[in-house]
C-alpha cells in the first residue's frame, strides 16, 4: 500500500518550510530511516527520512518550493525498497512491482521521523537511522565514535561513510540505484567583464528572511535605546594566561572570555531582573532563571542558540556549551530545541574585527550585551597615562520597561565583575 511523505511538525511556531534538495529520485528503492529531502525552514536545516521500506514513487513538490505542516512531499509505493536490516545490494534494485489495479487504497498518510529515533533504538545507543546502523555494520564503524549530522544530532548512512573514509579503506561501492546521491557542486558564477553593470537576483533563505522580519519587528515595537562603557581586560586576561593549561588539563576546553562574561552578565541581572523579562500585554514576565542567547554567526546567517540555565553552569561548562553551539552551527546541526526561548542574549562582535556596534534585541528579550574587539589604548590610571587592553561594551534594552538608570548599572556592574575576575568567581 502506497504511503505519503508530509512535512513533519518544524517546532515551536515553525509552520511553513522549503525543499532545499531531494536526496532521492523517484524510482530510487528506498530503506526505512534512508533520508529524502532536505527541507529549509527559519530556524534550521534538516532531513526528512523514509518509515516504511519501497520505492519512491511521484514527487509531489520541487526544490524551491514552500510548503507547510502536514503537506504531501511525496509517495513511497510498495515494491523492492531494501529493508533496514537486510544485507548490502550488491547489484542493482531490481524494478518495482507492477502499478496497482485500477481502484487502490488510498494513501496512507506517514510523518516521517525527524527528532525522535526509530523504535527499537537502544537506549544507551547513538540516535542514528536504521540505514546508518547498517552502514556501520558493513564499513565496521564503531558507532559511539561517529558525530551524527542530523536533527538532533542523529546519525545518518553519510556520517558512517564518511567516519569509514577517514579509517580503512571502504569496502567496494553499492550499486548505483543505493548509493547515496552526491551534494551538486555549486553552479559556477558567470564571468563577469571588467567595466560591465551587471545585476542578479538572488532569492533570500527562509532563515535570512525571518532574520530580516524579525529586526523589523524589533525596531519596530520595541523602545530600543544603548548604552555604552569600556572596560580594561587586564585582570581577567591575566587569569586567562595564568590558568589556561591547568584549566585545559582539567576540563578538555580552552578558557576564553565568553565565559566570564555569561558569568559576569548572570551576576549582574540578579540585582536588575527586568533585564531578565518580556512583556506579554499588559503585564512584565519576570524569569527567575537565566537562559542566555549565545550569538553564531553561520554560512546562512546569525543563529542564537541557548546556554540554558547558565546560573547552574561552570566556567567550564558554559564553554564547552559554547563549543559545541560553534561547531554544530557551521555544520549546520544545530536543532530547533536548541535555538528556541532565551532570556538575554550576549553577542561578540569583536571575533570580527568590530571596534564598537548598537546591538539590536532579540525579541521577545529585553536586553542585548554587545561586546568587541580587545585592543590596547591609553588610560588614564592614578595620574598617569598607561596602555592598558581595552573593550567597549554595549547594552541595548527596551526602554518600555528598563529605565535609562537600570541599564546603565547593569554595564557598570559588568564591567566591575570584569575588571576583578576574583569577585566574579566569589558571586558564581
Amino acid at each position: 500500500m502506497a504511503a505519503q511523505v508530509v512535512v513533519p511538525q518544524l517546532g515551536e511556531s515553525v509552520v511553513e518550510a522549503r525543499v532545499a534538495r531531494w536526496l532521492k529520485k523517484e524510482g530510487d528503492a528506498i530503506a526505512v530511516g534512508d533520508p529524502l529531502v532536505e527541507l529549509e525552514t527559519e530556524k534550521i536545516d534538516l532531513e526528512v527520512n523514509a518509515d516504511q521500506a519501497g520505492v519512491l514513487g511521484k514527487i509531489l513538490r520541487q526544490e524551491g518550493e514552500d510548503v507547510k505542516v502536514g503537506e504531501p512531499l511525496a509517495s513511497i509505493e510498495a515494491g523492492s525498497g531494501a529493508p533496514a536490516e537486510a544485507a548490502a545490494p550488491t547489484g542493482a534494485a531490481p524494478p518495482p512491482d507492477a502499478p496497482a489495479s485500477a481502484s487502490p487504497a488510498p494513501p496512507e498518510a506517514i510523518t516521517p521521523a525527524v527528532a525522535a529515533a526509530p523504535a527499537g533504538t537502544a537506549a544507551d545507543a547513538p540516535r542514528s537511522t536504521p540505514a546508518a546502523r547498517k552502514a556501520a555494520e558493513v564499513h565496521q564503524v564503531d558507532m559511539a565514535q561517529v558525530q551524527g549530522s542530523g536533527d538532533a544530532g542523529r546519525v545518518m548512512r553519510r556520517d558512517v561513510q564518511a567516519a569509514a573514509g577517514q579509517g580503512a579503506a571502504p569496502p567496494p561501492a553499492p550499486a548505483a540505484a543505493s548509493s547515496p546521491k552526491p551534494a551538486p557542486a555549486p553552479a559556477a558564477r558567470p564571468a563577469v567583464a571588467p567595466g560591465s553593470r551587471t545585476e542578479e537576483r538572488v532569492r533570500m533563505s527562509k532563515r535570512r528572511l525571518t532574520i530580516a522580519r524579525n529586526l523589523v519587528e524589533a525596531q519596530r515595537t520595541a523602545a530600543m535605546l544603548t548604552t555604552f562603557n569600556e572596560v580594561d581586560m587586564t585582570e581577567l586576561m591575566g587569569l586567562r594566561e595564568r590558568r589556561k593549561e591547568q584549566f585545559a588539563k582539567r576540563h578538555g576546553v580552552g578558557i576564553g572570555i565568553a565565559s566570564f562574561f555569561v558569568k559576569a552578565a548572570v551576576a549582574a541581572l540578579k540585582s536588575f531582573p527586568r533585564l531578565n523579562a518580556e512583556i506579554q500585554g499588559e503585564e512584565m514576565v519576570l524569569k527567575h532563571y537565566y537562559d542566555v542567547g549565545i550569538a553564531v554567526g553561520a554560512d546562512q546567517g546569525l543563529v542564537v542558540p541557548v546556554i540554558r540555565s547558565a546560573e547552574q553552569l561552570s566556567f567550564a561548562g558554559i564553554e564547552l556549551a559554547i563549543r559545541d553551539f560553534a561547531a554544530r552551527a557551521k555544520n549546520n546541526t544545530l536543532t530547533l530545541e536548541d535555538l528556541k526561548g532565551g532570556s538575554f542574549t550576549i553577542t561578540n562582535g569583536g571575533v570580527f574585527g568590530s571596534l564598537l556596534s548598537t546591538p539590536i534585541l532579540n525579541p521577545p528579550q529585553v536586553g542585548i550585551l554587545g561586546l568587541h574587539k580587545i585592543e590596547d589604548r591609553p588610560v588614564a590610571i592614578k595620574g598617569q597615562v598607561v596602555i592598558r587592553p581595552m573593550m567597549y561594551l554595549a547594552l541595548s534594552y527596551d526602554h518600555r520597561i528598563v529605565d535609562g538608570l537600570e541599564a546603565v548599572q547593569f554595564l557598570v556592574k559588568v564591567k566591575e565583575f570584569i575588571e576583578d575576575p576574583g569577585h566574579l568567581l566569589l558571586e558564581s
